[in-house]
């Protein structure tokens, strides 16, 4: 079984997780930037983060066989901190870099009109440099906020079948559909979508353009449940082909817009800038 998380945060994770992941099948993942818990005070500070999505991660996940790419924007919710929004002028040259599959996470948080300025803005920036866009729904309101992410993306130029709308469950899928973009699942211990919701909702309106993520992170969060997706539409008498398409052939089809994908994961260097993973005198 192959498996490709479109949605991942391995900044949040440990080796033993990259391990513990190519174990259960995975291969290749996104890691969207997101908010880290601690505000930000500063532009640099993104730059570092950026930075490190297109150096250090890359290099850990090589390390375990799994090819990693990355989305980059400024988040929905520090998209409200005058402190941040500077982000959005520089992102262009971090734009062009080889390893950024999409611009993302953008969307909304509290549904602000700073919010609403930063999403037109970045879908602007999406459609400027051929990248599709990964969407954030809000984790409140949902319904609502889906509505209003999907205006925001009628108004702007880039194309509905560019867009992933990320963090959907039973409450948002038809709208979401009809809307012509991609459709995400976030799978949670405890919050959010579980695996069998996931494989109700699969049932009810198929595998095409579906996308299974974990959006595992520094909260409580399991970077395996790609997989248990996996095994739970298995036991509920879906293909090993079904399964491919949504935990693979999905995700590779949407990060491939951005022609960037490349899944032969490259011999990993010893080093990245002076530094190797390993500790100690091993």
């Amino acid at each position: 079984m192959r498996i490709f998380d479109p949605h991942i945060h391995m900044t949040s994770r440990t080796t033993d997780d990259y391990e513990a992941m190519y174990a259960s099948g995975v291969r290749a993942l996104v890691e969207p930037s997101f908010w880290l818990g601690q505000p930000r005070t500063s532009p640099t500070s993104f730059f570092d983060y950026f930075d490190a999505l297109l150096g250090w991660e890359p290099f850990r996940a090589a390390q375990y066989g799994i090819a990693h790419h990355c989305t980059l924007a400024l988040n929905p919710k520090e998209a409200n901190d005058p402190r941040c929004t500077p982000v959005l002028d520089q992102l262009p040259r971090y734009l062009v870099k080889d390893g950024v599959v999409a611009v993302g996470e953008i969307g909304y948080d509290s549904m602000t009109p700073a919010e609403d300025h930063a999403l037109a803005a970045q879908l602007q920036l999406a459609a400027n440099h051929g990248l599709p866009a990964l969407v954030h729904t809000p984790h409140r309101d949902k319904l609502v906020g889906l509505r209003r992410t999907i205006d925001a993306v009628r108004e702007s130029a880039l194309a509905p079948d560019r867009v992933l709308l990320d963090h959907l469950n039973e409450t948002t899928v038809k709208e979401a559909a009809q809307s012509g973009s991609w459709l995400g699942f976030s799978i949670y211990p405890d919050t959010k979508m579980d695996e069998d919701r996931m494989v109700a909702v699969l049932k009810a309106h198929g595998t095409e353009k579906v996308l299974v993520n974990s959006a595992a992170d520094w909260g409580k969060s399991d970077p395996l449940k790609t997989r248990k997706v996996a095994d739970a539409m298995l036991a509920a008498g879906f293909t090993d082909d079904d399964v491919d398409q949504v935990l693979w052939r999905n995700p590779v089809a949407f990060y491939g817009l951005s022609g960037r994908l490349q899944l032969d994961v490259p011999a990993p260097e010893a080093l990245h800038e002076g530094n190797s993973i390993l500790r100690g005198g091993e």
